[in-house]
């Protein structure tokens, strides 16, 4: 018995059997990422190892033998269907399986129980096993296995991989695994589609969308994914709320605010303090002192006269050219002046501290918390990090939209950020005014905001064509930050926005130029000047307010600064150009990640939502005051 790589033609899909397998039979490894399958395959295979690249994949998988089980091990997913290529082939090896080993995280179950209920709903012969027992028990978790026995309806083990502990029960527990209590809500549907493709397994996938199954027995996919995985996750939330017990005793500091950072009652208050600091940070430091000197002093007091009297000597004062490369929105001067004296100080300032975060471990805990309340949003908790990214700069938390799980939750997210959430900058501008006023204006223009956010979000959701993905994730131990990973990893990610969104924002710039010097910024202000006073009930001039916008958010909330508004006036220009379209380097950027048929209809659906609901504001203002 030895070692060996090969490239195995890997088995015929829906055939139910293994290459090489012939009359033995295959027990299947299977489970989430880093729940230490691979320690399991190690302890049952020995030495004898066949690693293998799956058919049509780059995905390999493990193959070998004990006793009279050819044994695989499967890549760690959080599902099987053909959301990746990953869960394509753990459930296409999963399906040819004699007896499924699952092996759950005994310090997650709410996590790892998710694909526990879909095996069981599968109908397959399985076990589950607890692994990392002991460190569940160190943190405090408590998981009644025998309840959990019978609520699954199959064997279920303790153990701890690492140690060895708990295998000699699995290994005589094997002949007792058995189909579980698969949900009976869902018989009614499956049978039908059973009796066309044969198995029940197949007939759920197909039923959960998952095209290749349903390619494969020449059926149409169905359209009840969503509604399955929320049923399959209130079953998993009623089976832990039933079999696992927290205690906070004997636990350590750091492990009893990690707990306490995903509990509702105690996390969202921690968040809230968390976020004023950073709007502390950001908003107030890095926004107002720090970009405040080096856009006024280093690049409006020292580069803009210098570079002005450079090309001055060289080309004809007052003439086009002149104009656009050193004038009001110069190439030469807008250009570098926004990205070096405004940008990158925030996105600087932003990237430390995501890294402050990420290197604490305080981030996962923030999606985890957010989960349920974006799931009605089409989002799960992971995209909590790109919004509140994009509280600071739509432009990166539009790039940070690279992390979530499908096309779909892209696409609602970064509408969300481009359309109702307010930058940094423009936050801090928007406090100023709003201080004006009091505290009840101010608290009306964060319903509103709040309202449109939860109202468009629910709507894309509806209207959104995909499937978003569900929430899961690792939450490592909380740790002091190091210094050194926290300076490597917000260097380079600084590094590579500047120089992905440096020629986007010069093209921006240029075009904002081009319309000042042809007459048609000047035209732009007096076509929007009616609708900004008739429908708005706002002053003329606030039409430069909103042309400004397009440059730069801030701008266009500042241009209301000089300007004299009562109360409900200030409330509804706030609320309209909050709505109204991102800057231009927002723009330029959803132009490079979602394409020009994106950012055109983002930009005329947001300039069109913008306009409505204040003319709609001030009208209802105009009735209850």
């Amino acid at each position: 018995m030895g070692h060996s790589e090969s490239r195995l033609p890997g088995r015929v899909p829906g055939s139910g059997s293994l290459p090489g397998a012939h009359a033995r039979r295959t027990l299947v490894l299977a489970g989430n990422p880093n729940v230490g399958k691979s320690v399991f395959f190690n302890v049952l295979t020995g030495t004898y190892v066949d690693v293998s690249n799956f058919p049509g994949t780059t995905v390999e998988i493990m193959r070998g033998r004990r006793d009279d089980y050819d044994v695989l091990d499967t890549p760690g997913v959080y599902g099987v269907g053909s959301f990746n290529d990953e869960e394509a082939v753990a459930r296409d090896v999963i399906l040819a399986a004699d007896v499924v080993i699952n092996v759950v995280d005994a310090v997650h179950p709410e996590r790892d129980l998710f694909l526990t209920l879909q095996l069981v709903d599968l109908g397959l012969p399985m076990i589950v096993a607890l692994n990392m027992a002991d460190e569940a028990r160190r943190q405090g978790v408590a998981i009644d296995r025998d309840l959990l026995e019978d609520l699954l309806g199959v064997p279920v083990v303790e153990t701890v991989a690492v140690e060895s502990v708990g295998f000699d029960e699995l290994l005589a527990r094997i002949p007792e695994a058995r189909p579980g209590h698969a949900d009976h809500a869902l018989e009614a549907e499956i049978l039908p589609v059973a009796a066309r493709v044969g198995t029940r397994a197949a007939a759920l996938l197909v039923l959960e969308g998952d095209e290749a199954i349903a390619a494969r027995y020449g059926v149409e996919p169905g359209t009840r994914r969503d509604a399955i995985y929320t049923r399959r996750r209130a079953r998993v939330d009623d089976i832990v709320g039933h079999v696992v017990r927290a205690s906070d005793d004997g636990l350590s500091a750091s492990a009893r605010l990690s707990r306490a950072m995903i509990r509702p009652i105690t996390g969202i208050p921690l968040l809230a303090v968390l976020l004023l600091a950073v709007y502390k940070v950001l908003g107030e430091w890095v926004a107002g002192d720090i970009v405040g000197f080096t856009e006024e002093t280093v690049m409006q007091g020292l580069w803009e006269p210098f570079i002005r009297s450079a090309v001055g000597g060289m080309v004809e004062a007052g003439s086009a050219l002149h104009t656009f490369l050193v004038g009001e929105f110069g190439v030469l001067t807008m250009t570098p002046t926004y990205l070096i004296g405004v940008i990158l100080p925030l996105v600087a300032g932003f990237y430390v501290l995501m890294a402050l975060l990420e290197d604490s471990g305080y981030l996962p805990r923030i999606a985890a918390l957010a989960d349920r309340a974006l799931t009605g949003l089409g989002l799960n908790g992971r995209a909590v990090i790109p919004l509140i990214l994009g509280l600071g700069c739509v432009t990166m938390g539009t790039l940070t939209t690279r992390i979530l799980g499908s096309k779909r939750e892209r696409f609602i997210a970064t509408a969300l950020m481009a359309i109702a959430v307010p930058c940094s900058a423009q936050v801090a501008v928007i406090a100023a005014l709003m201080a004006r006023v009091g505290g009840w204006y101010a608290a009306a223009y964060f319903g509103v905001l709040v309202a449109i956010f939860v109202t468009i979000g629910t709507l894309l959701n509806r209207l959104t064509p995909g499937q978003s993905s569900d929430l899961f994730i690792d939450l490592p131990p909380l740790r002091v930050p190091r210094l050194a990973n926290v300076a490597r990893k917000s260097s380079a990610k600084v590094w590579h926005f500047m120089a992905e969104v440096a020629l986007f924002f010069l093209a921006g710039t240029a075009l904002i130029s081009t319309l000042q010097l042809t007459g048609a910024l000047t035209w732009i202000q007096g076509v929007a000047a009616p609708l900004t006073v008739s429908w708005l009930h706002l002053p003329a001039e606030a039409a430069t307010a909103f042309v400004m916008g397009f440059v730069r958010r801030d701008f266009g909330a500042a241009g209301f600064f000089t300007m004299d508004l009562s109360a409900p006036q200030l409330l509804v220009a706030m609320v309209t150009i909050t709505l109204f379209v991102p800057c231009i380097a927002s723009m330029m950027v959803i132009l490079k990640e979602r394409g020009p048929r994106y950012l055109l209809g983002l930009f005329t659906g947001s300039v069109g939502l913008a306009f409505l609901v204040g003319g709609l504001l001030a009208r209802l203002l105009e009735v209850v005051l």
